[in-house]
């Protein structure tokens, strides 16, 4: 049992959290917590590393669960609650934090494609990935100035999307526009435009891009549409959060695409 906070496997840990250079040359993402750790081995992620508290995993079923996986891989390593705190980002950690491979890119498939222009807010990317993977989005694809698709915080925030998504980073727009070469209609979400996002043909093969939390679409962003849609308000706010109004569009193509337009 690992009982030193000053653990070379802890330092590993804390190292990649910290640094995006890092985690790109070793291409592994920090997991951290029973649900994320657990789905991850579910969607057969490659798990180079974990470690783990057992009295804390004994607490709930899931972490039971959980233990029973763990106690079999040859990449996991018990550990102290001390050791686990001293690894993890979280005030509060569950008793387990690991490092996986980075997913493979899953094979394009048809469906709505997410472009995610300059997000800098980890929660709204994590937010926009976890909604795109419930709707069933084809692809995601984040432009030069979003923040890192593995960043911690986002991959929390996902909640494991990143293993059940095509996920790309770090394109530049005419990256994006060639992989949009093919869709019917490209949609973006703007505050000020006078399409509302439900007369959008979300049936057809389609694209939405949602911009920077600040400053909006780029005009890139704006030349590659066709069409800008927005979400019509009552009250007084000017917009939505990015990760919001992202989420409302892509449920309503979600529902024309089951029910119809109707």
């Amino acid at each position: 049992m690992i009982i030193s906070t000053a653990n070379p496997h802890v330092k590993h840990i804390r190292s990649l959290a910290a640094d995006r250079k890092e985690r790109r040359r070793e291409r592994l993402v920090v997991l951290e917590g029973v649900r994320l750790v657990a789905d991850a081995l579910a969607h057969d992620a490659q798990l180079t590393l974990a470690l783990y508290a057992p009295e804390q995993l004994e607490t709930t079923t899931e972490g039971v669960s959980l233990l029973e996986q763990l106690e079999q891989g040859t990449f996991a390593q018990p550990a102290t609650p001390q050791v686990i705190a001293a690894a993890a980002e979280t005030v509060h950690p569950q008793g387990v934090v690991a490092l996986a491979r980075w997913p493979e890119r899953v094979a394009e498939r048809p469906g709505i494609i997410l472009v995610v222009e300059a997000t800098q807010d980890p929660g709204n990317l994590g937010t926009l990935l976890r909604s795109a993977e419930a709707v069933g989005v084809a692809q995601v694809l984040c432009t030069v100035g979003t923040v890192d698709v593995y960043s911690p915080k986002v991959v929390r925030a996902a909640m494991g999307a990143h293993f059940r998504l095509s996920v790309e980073q770090d394109l530049a727009w005419e990256e994006v526009a060639g992989r949009l070469a093919s869709v019917d209609h490209v949609y973006a979400a703007d505050a000020g435009a006078t399409m509302p996002y439900h007369a959008a043909d979300w049936r057809q093969p389609c694209a939405l891009i949602v911009g920077n939390e600040a400053h909006g679409l780029s005009g890139q962003a704006r030349d590659t549409a066709t069409r800008m849609i927005g979400i019509p308000m009552q009250g007084s706010a000017e917009s939505l959060n990015v990760a919001v109004a992202g989420s409302v569009i892509l449920f309503e193509a979600l529902r024309q695409r089951t029910r119809g337009r109707t």
